[in-house]
């Protein structure tokens, strides 16, 4: 049946990889053509095209693995440490491309690691590969989008207004404090995202845990509540990732040489 039910929504075939390859291009032309780069360079269509590839040779290799690493757990705990280093290590050359980059490991771990912990502990997340990857996944996942935006954001506003940075530690705030009242308003636009999420859930989008229960042959009711308690926690590992990425750019260990 669920076999099915994956076909129908999308055969694996030639003409799938034919609609991917177009997309792919697409996408790339389009960032080429419109010069969508932060210095109006064609730079973020070779980026799209790089991310396409690895994209499709990462699930290849993942969809191989995840078979067997779903049955031995210490191999689902190495898996899950390997996710999150990817995370760090994108989201940190994301923000700043200096050694302080590794300091994103708080705000993506930070809120991930007790939360994760919390459901297996509750009973809610069973300590299984089939149930733990996808959860934790779509947490870090989470939490990576947020602590790239936040402190992209906090960097760049700290850059722009620092002359009002400067005015502050003239009226007598410390360096913490001063950051803070320029980057704080900023970096709160990190949880949009997230948030237009959850409010439109059902009305805009569909999301892939609603749709993944139900093609796997759950009600519609367990399905909008599985997915309820995703889009919740994901709000929850995103405000603790965007405050903890904001309190280190303002404590000056996140940051962009002068």
């Amino acid at each position: 049946m669920r076999n099915l039910a994956a076909q129908a929504l999308l055969p694996v075939n030639t003409a799938l990889a034919v609609a991917l390859l177009v997309l792919l291009l697409a996408a790339a032309t389009t960032a080429a053509v419109f010069r969508l780069a932060p210095d109006g360079s064609r730079g973020r269509a070779r980026e799209i095209l790089v991310a396409g590839v690895r994209a499709s040779a990462q699930l290849a290799v993942v969809s191989l693995a995840i078979g067997w690493v779903v049955h031995h757990t210490p191999a689902l705990f190495g898996f899950l440490l390997l996710m999150c280093a990817v995370a760090v290590r994108t989201a940190g050359r994301r923000v700043t491309p200096n050694g302080t980059w590794w300091w994103t490991v708080l705000p993506i771990a930070g809120p991930v690691v007790p939360v994760v912990t919390g459901l297996a502990l509750a009973g809610l997340v069973p300590v299984r590969g089939i149930a733990m990857i996808p959860v934790a996944g779509i947490l870090i996942g989470g939490a990576l989008t947020a602590t790239v935006l936040a402190g992209r954001r906090s960097l760049d506003e700290l850059h722009t207004r620092l002359g009002e940075f400067e005015a502050g530690i003239a009226l007598g705030l410390d360096d913490r404090d001063a950051r803070l009242e320029v980057i704080r308003p900023a970096a709160s636009d990190a949880l949009l995202p997230g948030l237009d999420q959850t409010r439109t859930v059902g009305l805009v989008t569909l999301p892939g845990a609603f749709v993944g229960m139900l093609l796997g042959g759950a009600s519609p009711v367990l399905a909008g509540a599985v997915q309820l308690f995703v889009l919740i926690a994901l709000m929850a590992v995103q405000a603790v990732a965007v405050a903890l990425t904001v309190e280190l750019v303002a404590r000056g260990k996140l940051h962009r040489e002068a």
